[in-house]
């Protein structure tokens, strides 16, 4: 596979224990290091016709099954209604689009708004793909399974907006921990604060379908000016590696420029921050990634395990799909 574009490298050695009145003894920081490069300049795929994907084909969520990685993501017609959409690969950089769309907008919170940003994980036999419910009043986050990744069953809303420990607004973006920890499964989630601002926050459950909340504040402080000052959204499923548990996620900064960086949580706790990125490793700086309909962003939502690296995808200015691979080390190690 042609790798073209830009280069970026992230280290981190600080930012550990987040205020969760949680955290352990002091312990080495893991010395993580991610590398990331564009697959190509131009988008995977891009909205096309007058029909369901006219306005954008975005924020994808990224599975492999057999010899393909498939593609679920978020099209968007001219009426601002979204549908999440089909797309098949043998290498993942060239992309065959489905004709029809898997997940059309039927339940009253999804409405006229659509079923939006989805995020897929595999736990036994069944594929579980959270998204949000959107009907033009309320952002919900909301549960669908599925056996093939095309016929899927609805469970309903996991977190009703509002009505929260700690977030007072809308729940969206929700990324499971594919195993259990401490006989419960973990989804780290986004939801507004009194402040307005978005956090990332963590639910748990006994079976899957049944979320509350695990801690009474955001998982994750806010840093003031930071890159992720404004917002703090998880992307795709985590994953559990020796050193603890690494999701990236994706931040905005006060002008909200979205980029994407990473948060590493305690293997035995997944309310314990042990190290997170001071800088993204991936930020909008293409053309197609700066202009479109929301600008200037790089929202990651799909992940590929790939040998010893990763396959990132991304969705580009609310409009265009987006694919990155990157590379993980700890301590100089792959």
């Amino acid at each position: 596979m042609k790798i073209l574009a830009s280069r970026f490298v992230v280290t981190c050695g600080a930012l550990i224990g987040v205020g969760l009145a949680l955290q352990t003894a002091p312990r080495p920081l893991p010395n993580l290091r991610i590398t990331a490069e564009r697959l190509q300049q131009s988008p995977l795929i891009s909205p096309q016709g007058e029909d369901e994907a006219a306005a954008g084909t975005f924020n994808p969520a990224a599975v492999r099954l057999k010899n393909e990685i498939i593609l679920l993501y978020r099209e968007q017609d001219e009426n601002g209604t979204s549908r999440i959409a089909y797309a098949s690969s043998p290498d993942g950089v060239h992309f065959k689009v489905a004709a029809d769309p898997v997940l059309v907008p039927e339940r009253a919170y999804e409405k006229e708004g659509g079923v939006e940003d989805p995020r897929v994980v595999k736990i036994g036999d069944l594929f579980y793909m959270t998204y949000t419910g959107y009907n033009l009043h309320d952002a919900q986050l909301c549960l669908a399974v599925s056996k093939d990744l095309i016929h899927w069953d609805r469970k309903g809303i996991l977190l009703p907006a509002y009505k929260g420990k700690w977030n007072v607004g809308w729940t969206k973006s929700g990324a499971i921990v594919p195993e259990k920890i401490q006989g419960r499964y973990w989804m780290y989630y986004l939801g507004t604060g009194a402040d307005k601002r978005d956090y990332m926050g963590l639910a748990s459950s006994l079976d899957l379908i049944h979320w509350t909340d695990a801690t009474n504040q955001p998982v994750l402080e806010r840093h003031p000016g930071d890159w992720d000052s404004r917002v703090m959204e998880p992307g795709p499923p985590p994953l559990l590696t020796s050193k603890g548990i690494l999701l990236f996620y994706n931040g905005a900064d006060e002008n909200m420029v979205y980029s994407t960086g990473w948060v590493l949580f305690d293997r035995h706790d997944p309310r314990i921050v042990l190290a997170r990125a001071e800088q993204p490793f991936i930020r909008p700086e293409l053309a197609w990634e700066r202009e479109g309909q929301v600008g200037n962003v790089v929202f990651t939502e799909g992940l590929i395990e790939d040998k010893d690296n990763f396959l990132l995808y991304y969705g580009g200015a609310d409009k265009y799909i987006g694919g990155m691979r990157a590379r993980v080390s700890f301590n100089g190690n792959e």
